[in-house]
């Protein structure tokens, strides 16, 4: 959901003029080799292309529930429909996912009509309480993925690191569910995914927001939007960050634990907010075929400058293992290498929102393989449910 309950004044003018930026970059400056990176070669520099995008209407009343807060989308290869998670935390209505038929192809986005809903469920079949109730119950939704092998439903969760110690804990998780949204299990999350009440472990709101099915669902990666305490500061002006890629099987074994080289912050705030700028990863995309290469989202949110999104090709090829690496700070490491393949600014679209989520849509006749996304709202009236089609090449 980050950034959460920020109210972003102008943002829709600033994303406008911003379509009329130049031309990005063949390569970002995370590609310069920072940290012991090396330059991107051939194996990954996948190009994009605006199809067409559609706004859903605001707060559309669907069966009894309030659609919004979509941070993670799939495509479902059963049905061929997409499904969609709310990050509403049982505020507005329980946890719960959409199901919908999505109408795209070369000429863009031509309709989003919303099929299903159903709640998804605790262990013992109840409904999950909302955030407010303080019991340590609560989740905190952001990424969806289909089982490619039973078509059932994964998604994650970031917990909550509590700002008392008053307050508990609730750990992140991977579960999974039926397609009904009935608790089917949870995946074990490697140790440096705890939420500890120290110094170290996973930050606030900076967890696991990002999961990805990859080899034919064999593997299961996971991203943290932010880096680890122990890890090094968030991005700045002046530096980057390194946040955690972990791939397991699928009944929890790690198989690697690699570092994502994050940007740094693209500009300084104006002091309209007294919130800082917040940057992270909140959607990865394993590409088929090759469970080292994936499409990496970064989503920044800078006060007076609104939103920044870049996808990012990137690799683990050659990248140094890192899982038991408990501190990454001044360690000698190769990083993930990444290579830009869109700042959404520059595409044509009508306003850059609050991106989360990303999956693969249907092969075009020209070969390009359409990417799907679709913006987070929060529930508020300045930001929009927004799905965008590219054409990756």
């Amino acid at each position: 959901m980050k950034p959460s309950m920020i109210r972003r004044a102008c943002v829709a003018a600033v994303a406008l003029a911003a379509t009329t930026a130049p031309a990005v970059a063949a390569q970002s400056s995370a590609d310069s080799g920072a940290r012991g990176g090396t330059a991107a070669p051939s194996d990954i520099g996948a190009k994009a292309r605006l199809l067409g995008e559609k706004i859903v209407p605001h707060k559309l009343s669907f069966r009894g529930t309030t659609v919004g807060g979509l941070s993670g989308i799939d495509r479902d290869p059963c049905t061929g429909e997409y499904v969609a998670i709310s990050d509403d935390r049982s505020v507005l209505q329980p946890v719960r996912f959409y199901t919908a038929r999505i109408a795209v192809d070369g000429a863009g986005v031509h309709s989003v009509d919303f099929t299903g809903t159903h709640p998804l469920l605790q262990p013992d079949g109840t409904v999950y309480p909302p955030a407010s109730a303080g019991d340590g119950k609560a989740v905190d939704p952001e990424e969806v993925r289909v089982d490619p092998r039973s078509c059932d439903y994964w998604w994650a969760q970031e917990g909550d690191r509590p700002k008392s110690s008053e307050e508990p804990v609730i750990q992140p998780s991977i579960q999974f569910a039926a397609r009904s949204g009935a608790y089917r299990g949870q995946l074990p999350l490697p140790p440096n995914y705890e939420i500890t009440r120290d110094d170290w472990g996973i930050r606030r709101n900076k967890a696991v927001e990002a999961i990805t099915f990859g080899a034919g669902g064999s593997v299961l990666t996971s991203a943290l939007e932010g880096p680890l305490l122990q890890d090094g500061p968030e991005p700045t002006l002046q530096h980057g960050a390194l946040v955690r890629v972990t791939q397991q099987s699928r009944d929890g074994g790690v198989l690697g634990q690699f570092a994502y080289p994050l940007e740094k912050i693209f500009t300084a705030p104006d002091g309209s907010s007294t919130y800082p700028p917040d940057t992270g990863v909140p959607t990865i995309l394993a590409y088929p075929g090759d469970p080292s290469r994936y499409l990496v989202l970064e989503r920044t949110w800078v006060a007076g400058a609104g939103f920044k999104i870049r996808l990012f090709d990137a690799t683990t090829r050659d990248a140094t293992d890192v899982q038991h690496i408990d501190s990454l700070k001044g360690q000698q490491i190769v990083p993930m290498r990444k290579k830009l393949v869109a700042d959404l600014a520059t595409l044509g679209l009508s306003r850059v929102d609050n991106t989360e989520g990303m999956t693969w849509g249907p092969t075009l006749p020209s070969g390009e393989r359409t990417l799907v996304l679709v913006s987070d709202d929060n529930f508020a009236e300045d930001a929009v449910t927004q799905i965008v089609a590219l054409g990756i090449r």
